[in-house]
């Protein structure tokens, strides 16, 4: 029989507000097998699909009562058999599905990549965020020097990294934010020109800009309405790479909301795309971490290469206490944080 820690675990239970959604409960946590390594956690990251499970709208949540989280700082304490025992006693950054919200997790050695003593929350942003970004602009679809890219909720996790990303390789960025103070962050990173939806209509501002030209690559996480946008200034072999649906979070209707969300993406007809050379992608890293492991082994890795070069600077929206988890999560969901987020336990 294997052996069970006691462990404690932000519990989401129902949907709704933090406060009413989320409990802190103890939980038992069984020795790691095979390749799996058991992480007492330090930190934990949030990430926006936390949002959607809590507002009940990520399917891929597992049912209620369940422990979310995708991403940890923290210790190896135990080694299965067949993982690599060099992890043993060392920091890592690491990759749970889901879990994460808990003060001791689970996971491969695959998914854990040995780090320094660089603060909890800068590490954090090198995990979902930077692998997302990295994935997407350099293993699935490389950017190039030609391009120009459009970066929706650029100021967040994964936009903040893909710009850095994007101006390494020598591409034009447009960057999309919804806040005005957003704006100085954005040009500091290298964006070429900022855009706020607020201010009017992005794609006709985004129209003025390009004199008549078009974008090469969209990396779109809102869906909805700004799907058929952005196919609109999409060149000649452009690349849509469709990451999230963040719009459906505002629907207040339920189905209905469900629905229009799809009614405003229109019928998407293969044909079609062929005959105007035209791209999409979808973008999903838990498929890809279920399936496709070591992908997420080499982008975690090369992540955290390029911050250890200097290449990329994480951005760090907000760190926050256990006590001060539920401020944390409106935060994050309120849309107005830059960077990445994340709680640290106390352990005293």
């Amino acid at each position: 029989m294997k052996n069970k820690i006691k462990s404690e675990a932000f519990f989401l239970c129902k949907t709704g507000e933090p406060e009413q959604a989320f409990e802190l409960r103890e939980l038992e946590i069984s020795s790691p097998i095979n390749n799996q390594v058991l992480i007492e956690v330090e930190a934990f990251g949030l990430n926006y699909a936390d949002v959607m499970a809590r507002r009940g709208l990520y399917r891929e949540a597992p049912p209620f009562p369940c422990v979310v989280g995708y991403e940890v700082v923290g210790k190896v304490i135990e080694c299965g058999p067949n993982a690599r025992q060099e992890l043993l006693g060392k920091r890592v950054i690491a990759f749970c599905r889901f879990g994460g919200y808990a003060k001791h997790v689970i996971t491969t050695d695959i998914a854990s990549v040995e780090v320094e003593d660089q603060p909890s929350e800068i590490l954090l942003a090198l995990t979902t965020q930077s692998v997302t970004a990295y994935y997407m602009s350099m293993y699935l679809t490389p950017v190039h020097s030609i391009d120009t890219v459009l970066i929706h909720a650029a100021a967040g996790g994964v936009g903040t990294i893909l710009i850095q990303l994007a101006k390494m390789k020598g591409a034009r960025v447009i960057a999309k934010i919804g806040r005005s103070e957003k704006a100085e962050l954005v040009k500091k990173l290298g964006a070429d020109f900022v855009v706020n939806y607020n201010d009017s209509d992005y794609i006709e501002q985004i129209k003025i800009y390009l004199k008549g030209g078009r974008i090469d690559v969209s990396y779109n996480p809102v869906a909805g309405s700004t799907y058929k946008k952005d196919m609109s200034i999409l060149g000649s072999g452009g690349r849509m790479i469709l990451f999230g649906g963040s719009e459906l979070a505002n629907g207040k209707w339920g189905i209905f909301s469900k629905l229009n969300f799809v009614r405003k993406m229109g019928l998407i007809l293969p044909i079609g795309l062929m005959m105007r050379s035209k791209n999409i992608l979808g973008v999903n890293m838990l498929k890809i971490a279920d399936n496709r492991p070591r992908i997420i082994e080499k982008c975690l890795q090369e992540s955290y290469k390029l911050y250890q070069e200097g290449k990329i600077v994480p951005q760090v929206g907000g760190s926050y206490s256990q006590e001060e988890f539920h401020k944390a999560h409106s935060a994050l969901e309120s849309g107005k944080t830059t960077g990445k987020l994340s709680v640290k336990w106390d352990f005293g």
